[in-house]
């Protein structure tokens, strides 16, 4: 099921999801100009090591949990993260203002960091990408408009099917697979599995949690009624 257009309307440029669109998409050309070697020392440094952090030494031993998100470990990795960020990122700046949105990315993100780390403790395998702190996204997403259509790709053999889909139902789905798989995980005796499930599942819940109280921080609502709809709280998130 992937998404191909949200119709919430922007009123903003989204200066800041372009902004951060631009980072990874530079942080990421600067890993592949490096060697085996270097790539490896790398990640071991920045990216987000559970293991590591059993015995740290000092404040800048928890850099990881912010500077994991701004990597990816291949080329489709990147491509649909930036995807999502672009497809669900503006219409919550846009909500927010680009300063509040900014923080509140990051926020998400490191969130995600913690939750992985807290359920995978002893593993060695780098966590790395963007997705936690786009789960927070589209946690927030849900919140603020949950009757906006989301346009999916879902391909049947070889036939692409477009459906559309309310942004609750879509966000709602997108969460369900999460903690479907995460609750598989934990039933598996491996020390970390490759996608860090419970990354997503954190990124996702603060997002959704965070969304109204910081609704009328930035800029003042505007009407998109049709989009944000009703779905059992008021616009006040009340």
């Amino acid at each position: 099921m992937l998404p191909i257009k949200s119709t919430a309307p922007v009123r903003y440029p989204p200066v800041a999801t372009w902004s951060l669109i631009a980072i990874n998409c530079v942080v990421f050309l600067f890993e592949t100009s490096l060697s085996d070697a270097q790539l490896e020392e790398f990640l071991s440094q920045f990216a987000l090591v559970p293991s590591h952090f059993a015995d740290p030494a000092g404040v800048a031993d928890y850099l990881p949990f912010v500077s994991n998100m701004f990597l990816h470990g291949g080329w489709l990795h990147l491509i649909l993260n930036m995807w999502t960020l672009w497809l669900f990122g503006p219409p919550v700046e846009d909500q927010f203002g680009w300063s509040f949105y900014l923080v509140f990315y990051l926020f998400c993100g490191v969130l995600a960091s913690v939750t992985h780390v807290v359920f995978n403790p002893t593993s060695s395998i780098p966590a790395l990408g963007a997705s936690g702190a786009i789960a927070g996204i589209l946690g927030c997403y849900m919140r603020l408009f949950p009757q906006a259509s989301v346009i999916v790709l879902i391909p049947v053999i070889f036939i692409p099917f477009f459906f559309a889909l309310p942004g609750a139902v879509f966000a709602g789905l997108w969460f369900l697979m999460q903690v479907l798989q995460a609750t598989t995980d934990l039933f598996l005796s491996s020390a970390g599995g490759s996608i860090a499930w419970w990354a997503h599942i954190g990124g996702f819940v603060g997002g959704f949690a965070l969304a109204s109280p910081l609704r009328f921080t930035a800029r003042r609502n505007w009407p998109r009624h049709a989009d944000q709809g009703i779905l059992g709280f008021d616009l006040m998130g009340r």
